[in-house]
Order: C-alpha cells, then structure tokens, then sequence
C-alpha cells in the first residue's frame, strides 16, 4: 500500500503546493488578489472534480483487468476515456468563460474582489481540456500500479507553476504584472505542459507497450463510454458532493468581505494539504482492492480496504493534532494581517475537528470504489454533505451572519455523517463476498 501511495502523495503535495503557491503569492499582493484566488479557485475546481469523477473510472477498471491479465483491454478505455476528456474539457471551457461573471453577481460576491475573481477564472479555463485528457493517462497509469510517472511530472508542474506565476503575477522578464489574473494564466500553462509531458511518456516507455494505448486510432465508441460514464458519474457525483462543499461554502464566506474570505482561504488551503496524503492512501487502496478482485482473491480486498480505511485515520488523527498545538505558526505563514490572522486561527481549530472523519470517509470511498461500488457512496455524499451541510453552513452564512467557525460547522456534520455510512457500507460489502461484482466490462476491439 505504502509503494502503492508513496508517489502518490508527492504528487498530492505537488499540487497542494501548486495551491498554497498560489495563496502565498497572491496574499503578498493583497487581501483582495488573494480573496479572489479563493473564490474562482472554487469555481474552477468545481470543473475540475466532475472531470476527475468521471475519469477515475478508469483507475479500478485497469486495476481489475491488470489482475485478471488483459492488459490489452485497458488501452481500449484509455482511448475512449481520451475523448470523452476532450469533450468534457472544451464544455467547461465553454460554460464557464461564458457564465462566471453573472453566477457570481447573483451569488453577491464581494464587488471588492469579483472582476479580480472573474479575470482569474476566464484565465485559467484554458487548462480544461488538458486536465481532462491528463486524468485519462494518469488514471491509467495509477490503476496498473505504476504510480512514479505521476509523481515526476507533477513535480514539474509545480516548478513551472510557481515559476510562471512570479512572472505573469508580478510582471518579471519584460511581461506585464497580471495579479490575480496572472495566476489562473500560470495554471493554464501548466496543465497543458502536465499533459503532455504524461501522454509524452506513456507514448514511449516499453512498461506500457502491452496496454497497446497508441497502437492504433479509435473512433468514440458508444458502448465504451456507456461503461465509463456508468461507473464514473457516480464517482463524479460523489466527489462533487464533497468537493462542491467545500467550493460553494468558499462562496458563501465571499459573501462577508475580504478579511473572512481570505482568512477561509488560509484555513482551507492548509486542511487542504494535510488531505493529500489520505486521498493518496484511498487512491491506493482502490488500486489494491482492485487487484485482489481482479484475481479473484475476496479475503485480500477486504483486508486492503480496512488497511486503507485504518492509514486515512491514523494520519488525520496525527494532523488534527498538528493543528490544535501550531495554529498560530501555520497562519503566520500566509499573512500578518492582524484582524486575517485571527479569523484563521478560530477556522483551523474547527479544521482539526473534522480532519479525522475526512480522513475516515476518503479511506471508505476509496476501498468501494475498488469493488466498483459507487452508487450508494453517490448517495451517501449527496445526503451528507448537501442535506446535512449545506443547510447548516448557510444558515450560519447568510440567514444568521454566524462568526466563520459557525459556517464550518457544515464541514463537521457532513463529514462525519458521510465517514459513518461509507464504513459501514464497506463492512457489509466486503464481507459478503456475493455483493462482489466479479463481472467483466466491454470486450470489444
């Protein structure tokens, strides 16, 4: 699990870093550049994670044929997870440049920050169609266990990133100062080099010669991305519950000034970073569980989905208690705004409350989704984080004007709802081994 999860989790703070880069970078201008990162940060990660749902079918789907040896039959998915990448890519590019600036006037966004917010966003949903085509190669890769490709180039793609915003941002090597918008420039540019630098890869390395992914064209295929699209609209869905949360508790806290709003931003950028390392644990665990299926070994998928579930915990047990003690230091790093700082501070203490139950439920999801279980998980989410969540974070933002730690006070209840159920729908699953889907997916050519 640890070989598994390893690159994984470099590659997790590669772009958690990529993230608080940002922050940093767009706090030393002021309040209102870094208010504004938060906020089209949130509308472009929203994209982001229905592309991911859908493009991390592929992961368990390659993992159960790599353990049932047919690796040929992944390049087939590969091909077709490729343009449903596109497609998808291009329609976010689309909505968003398009909508962003009116969804934002009707949610109320702060007029101190929103054209910041609204020129970051039209800047970085250029990157769309790339970070689609990206997850294609990069799940496949991950579902056959070969996880080290993932990890180098996102560690370039922090480089470039940080790079090019200390030149689009700050106007260095003759280009002009962009700010905000400078920022969503350099993501673009990135995702794009990410995606190429992968696909690059993958196109040449001998170890992926079997999956025969380039070794001929495919046109759309509908059954194939019938399959897909089955199997990863639930995962989109579920992760969308959860992400969503979090993206549009980040717009109603844009609602209450820059000071709030940049204060949220720290909070959330650095609970952010400690997540990378369980979800690394859940993407390995998917992949082991996975395995153990594909080669028909019940036992052995149990045991990997409670060992993922007991490392999610462990983990965020240890990160809770990282920021009870060194609150103070973790906000000192982001700004020296009095009046910021102190709002931070009172977030990161309701941060460390629910980080073990975060930690809990991306442990569970991640093991259901090696049993390709994602159906009830869809509903589970949905339930917690917008039936439960939702409400309570809104109550607190806007109906009541609670202090910040009041609004996430959403982020404890949905995730705690949603770590409960998701474990024990993996236990009733896992050990009822004729749940277990054994079936094969598409076989044609």
């Amino acid at each position: 699990m640890l070989k598994l999860a390893g690159p994984l989790i470099i590659n997790n703070l590669s772009i958690t870093g990529m993230q608080f880069a940002d922050a940093v970078m767009a706090g030393r201008i002021s309040a209102e550049a870094l208010a504004a990162v938060a906020v089209g940060g949130s509308v472009w990660f929203l994209g982001v994670t229905v592309c991911l749902g859908l493009m991390m079918a592929i992961s368990p789907i390659a993992a159960r044929y790599y353990g049932a040896g047919e690796p040929a039959t992944i390049g087939h998915f590969t091909r077709q997870a490729f343009w449903l990448g596109v497609a998808l890519g291009l329609t976010l590019f689309t909505l968003s440049r398009f909508f962003v600036d009116p969804i934002l006037e009707f949610i109320g966004i702060d007029e101190g920050f929103r054209d910041l917010a609204v020129g970051y966003v039209r800047a970085i949903v250029f990157g769309y169609p790339a970070i689609c085509v990206f997850f294609a190669f990069r799940f496949t890769t991950e579902g056959i266990g070969l996880t080290r490709p993932i990890m180098y180039t996102s560690l370039l793609a922090l480089a470039c990133n940080v790079f090019l915003n200390w030149v689009f941002m700050f106007g260095n090597l003759g280009v002009p100062a962009f700010g905000a918008v400078g920022c969503g420039m350099a993501s673009a540019v990135t995702v794009w080099l990410t995606g190429i630098v992968l696909g690059g890869y993958i196109s040449m390395a001998q170890v992926y010669r079997p999956l025969k992914i380039f070794a001929h064209f495919s046109p759309m295929r509908l059954p194939v991305l019938k399959e897909l699209i089955a199997l990863g609209m639930p995962i989109a869905v579920t992760i969308t519950a959860e992400a969503g949360l979090f993206s549009a508790i980040s717009i109603l806290v844009g609602t209450r000034g820059v000071e709030i709003t940049a204060a949220h931003q720290i909070s959330l950028n650095f609970a952010g970073t400690m997540f990378m390392i369980p979800l690394a644990f859940s993407a390995a665990t998917t992949v082991r569980t996975s395995h153990a299926l594909g080669s028909g070994n019940v036992a052995e998928a149990r045991m990997a989905g409670m060992t993922g579930i007991l490392m999610c915990a462990i983990f965020m047990t240890f990160s809770a208690t990282f920021l009870l003690l060194f609150r103070d230091v973790v906000v000192g790093i982001y700004t020296n705004d009095p009046q910021v700082m102190e709002i931070a501070i009172s977030l990161l203490l309701m941060a460390a409350v629910f980080q073990i139950a975060d930690g809990v439920q991306i442990g569970a999801a991640g093991a259901l989704r090696g049993y390709k279980d994602t159906r009830i998980p869809m509903v589970i989410n949905t339930f917690s984080y917008w039936a439960l969540g939702f409400p309570l974070a809104y109550l607190a933002a806007i109906v009541f004007q609670a202090p910040p730690s009041y609004i996430w006070g959403g982020f404890v209840l949905g995730l705690s709802v949603a770590a409960v159920l998701l474990t024990i729908r993996f236990e009733r699953l896992s050990r009822t081994p004729d749940q277990v889907d054994r079936g094969r997916l598409w076989k044609g050519g």
